[in-house]
């Protein structure tokens, strides 16, 4: 049988295991930053172009033993290199971001009713990074067919990602999410990351100010050990961001963060690890606080940062309370 995988970059190591002749993965980060441009999202699927050098499916695959075959076809658009296929395979684990990468695709997908007759969902409920500890067989991953009304529900997932606010995707929760159990957890998970109410700041912030408090007074814990951490939607490039905004700006609630910080240059990760590496934080009197809900974060500091499609600011500050509130309606709907 011709199998094709697509997957998160860490489910490429299913091609060495035999079980496709092809892995596909996107690099896209969909949480902590801008989303990628439509014209973007188009380039990534659609056929190869000189115009769009690293931005294209084939950039990113896994050959299998047998790639004569499939390497020539490399320059395709993704449906038309997906046509030989008998069966394509989504691999996503629990992450958020590889969730809404699943939906992503499950979107696209949506107006190739050929190709989504071939998709199948394996229930990968743990990390793939983890997987040669934690399976001992790939059958044993449960498989799921996918239906037409749950490309819908994929698609109405994604876009609402995508709005302008997150009232979309507060609804999208309450939807029947049953074809993808691990789906609701993630965007929970994303809607808690918003500024809550009592303190202004996102679930990961708070838990960063959390541990320091406790005595966590370098970075590496805070950036590695994610037991401790307790949070999963952030990479540790974007919990720096995180650390920065909670310590530079103009009523910090974070003492300690380098200051080298500030005039790095953002691409320069060498420089920027040794920066946070020097650092041995402390929380501020005002951070003190903020932990104890007695102080708001957005009162005092800008805020400038992006939820999905929604450009958070000062006067544009959703929050989770844990109901979700916009500055400018007087809807609010409640959350569980």
């Amino acid at each position: 049988m011709k199998r094709l995988i697509l997957t998160s970059p860490p489910g490429l190591s299913l091609i060495r295991s035999g079980l496709a002749e092809v892995g596909i993965t996107s690099t896209f980060r969909f949480v902590g930053g801008p989303l990628p441009s439509p014209g973007e999202l188009e380039a990534y699927f659609g056929a190869r172009s000189d115009k769009n050098p690293v931005g294209h499916w084939s950039h990113w695959c896994a050959w299998g033993q047998r790639p004569q075959d499939a390497r020539p076809r490399g320059n395709l658009a993704l449906n038309e290199f997906c046509e030989p296929y008998e069966v394509i395979e989504l691999w996503f684990d629990p992450d958020p971001n590889d969730q809404l990468q699943l939906i992503w695709l499950l979107d696209h997908f949506q107006a190739y009713p050929a190709l989504a007759a071939k998709l199948k969902l394996r229930l990968v409920a743990f990390d793939l990074l983890t997987m040669h500890e934690t399976w001992r067989s790939w059958d044993q991953v449960p498989l799921a067919n996918i239906r037409s009304a749950d490309l819908e529900t994929a698609s109405v997932c994604w876009q609402a990602y995508r709005a302008a606010t997150p009232a979309a995707c507060f609804d999208a929760v309450h939807r029947d999410l049953s074809a993808f159990p691990l789906l609701r957890p993630a965007l929970l998970d994303l809607l808690r990351e918003l500024p809550w109410s009592r303190s202004g700041l996102g679930a990961t912030e708070m838990r960063l100010l959390e541990l320091v408090a406790a005595g966590f007074m370098g970075t590496n814990a805070l950036f590695y050990l994610r037991g401790f951490r307790q949070r999963g939607v952030f990479n540790d490039m974007e919990i720096g961001r995180l650390l920065e905004g909670l310590a530079h700006g103009p009523r910090p609630a974070i003492a300690g963060l380098d200051d080298g910080l500030r005039s790095i240059d953002p691409d320069n990760a060498r420089r920027r690890l040794e920066a946070f590496q020097r650092s041995r934080l402390s929380v501020t009197e005002f951070g003190k606080a903020v932990l104890a809900h007695k102080a708001d974060f957005t009162d005092h500091n800008p805020v400038n940062r992006w939820w999905g499609g929604t450009h958070l600011t000062n006067d544009n500050l959703w929050r989770w309370n844990p109901a979700l509130t916009g500055h400018d309606t007087q809807r609010e709907p409640r959350a569980s």
